[in-house]
């Protein structure tokens, strides 16, 4: 034990020295392996990416009416709110293969949606009803409207400043 306690801090100073040489080249490779994603549409045409945008907005608009049926929550009373998170939880369902709560930072997307906490629904609005992103709001909140539908075509219309459809 005695050996350990001496030889730990002679192989931390020369790890941490030789850390330091090499810092920029270690820091710029993770930072280039953080920025790079692996985005599922990367391959796919604009009209592809299109079609797939539309099939998603469409999926996330019946599955928020539905969810919000389900657990007795209502829309933003401003309707812009929940027609732009419907259209980014459709982005990243083409980008990332997963519905990840748009209205997040995340240092890794992909990490993010894989470990799935954050994709919608994500566990605190599952465990708790908090929406972060104000989709699916409770009645003692005080943006609720009294919607508990919006169809595609609002989602559209009211998204329509953020790009892409």
């Amino acid at each position: 034990m005695k050996y350990i306690s001496v030889l730990c801090p002679l192989f931390l100073a020369h790890s941490v020295n030789a850390f330091q040489q090499h810092q920029p080249f270690v820091s710029s490779l993770r930072t280039a392996e953080k920025t790079r994603l692996h985005l599922k549409d990367e391959n796919m045409t604009p009209e592809e990416r299109e079609i797939a945008l539309e099939k998603a907005l469409k999926a996330m608009t019946s599955f928020s009416n539905k969810y919000i049926q389900n657990t007795n929550t209502k829309y933003c009373s401003d309707l812009s709110i929940p027609a732009v998170v419907i259209k980014g939880l459709a982005e990243h369902k083409v980008s990332l293969g997963a519905p990840l709560c748009p209205c997040r930072y995340y240092e890794d997307k992909e990490k993010e949606a894989k470990d799935g906490f954050w994709n919608c629904p994500c566990v605190p609005m599952r465990e708790r009803h908090e929406c972060h992103c104000m989709l699916f709001l409770t009645e003692d909140n005080d943006f609720v409207g009294d919607k508990e539908e919006i169809s595609f075509d609002e989602v559209v219309d009211l998204s329509s400043g953020m790009g892409g459809m």
